[in-house]
């Protein structure tokens, strides 16, 4: 048929027959869309105006996202005890694909939420001159680790840390602050350097 009608996809055919002449698939058309717009105008309409603003609380949801492919052991983790942790503390499905599309299957959306930023987090990249909002994870005489996400830690030199001088890391910082901080020197071997200082 030259004739292209928007919504039809295919024809069942019931009744076993050697052939579809083009007046029956004419005449399936013409019933077909009588049918249909009865169904939705004059059923569903009556129903429901518009399509609802949110779904239902009750309705699965997916969220996707794509990370880089050499993040993808990161997210996994040693024996997929990453993707394992994810899935405890969320209750959600994943599937994560060879090219990095990841698809999340949650019944809530805060948890599928919860679990895209926990994996977003790990296959983040830390860049140059990026601003993360940290984690202080160990506190040495001459300064401060601080976890920047995508499994990398960072080292906040005790001359980095404030303006003012400072005597002893654990007069400003203790494990467990969050610190905003910048990425001002990633060196040959990859040791990652930051400052807080007019961050």
């Amino acid at each position: 048929m030259e004739e292209h009608i928007n919504g039809i996809t295919a024809i069942q055919v019931d009744i076993k027959i050697d052939g579809l002449t083009y007046d029956i698939i004419e005449e399936a058309f013409a019933r077909t869309k009588k049918a249909r717009e009865y169904i939705l105008n004059e059923i569903m309409l009556k129903q429901i105006e518009e399509p609802r603003k949110e779904l239902s609380k009750y309705a699965p949801k997916i969220n996707t996202t794509k990370i880089a492919i050499d993040k993808i052991k990161d997210v996994i983790g040693p024996g997929g005890k990453m993707i394992n942790k994810i899935i405890d503390e969320t209750g959600v499905k994943i599937d994560i694909q060879e090219d990095g599309n990841v698809f999340i299957y949650s019944q809530e959306q805060e948890s599928g939420n919860k679990a895209l930023a926990m994996i977003e987090e790990i296959a983040r990249e830390i860049e140059l001159n990026g601003v993360y909002e940290g984690k202080v994870v160990r506190i040495m005489n001459f300064g401060a680790f601080v976890d920047v996400g995508g499994g990398k830690e960072g080292l906040l030199h005790i001359s980095k840390i404030s303006d003012k001088r400072i005597n002893k890391v654990e007069d400003v910082l203790k494990i467990g602050d969050a610190v905003k901080v910048k990425v001002y020197e990633i060196d040959e071997q990859g040791r990652i350097n930051l400052t807080a200082k007019d961050v």
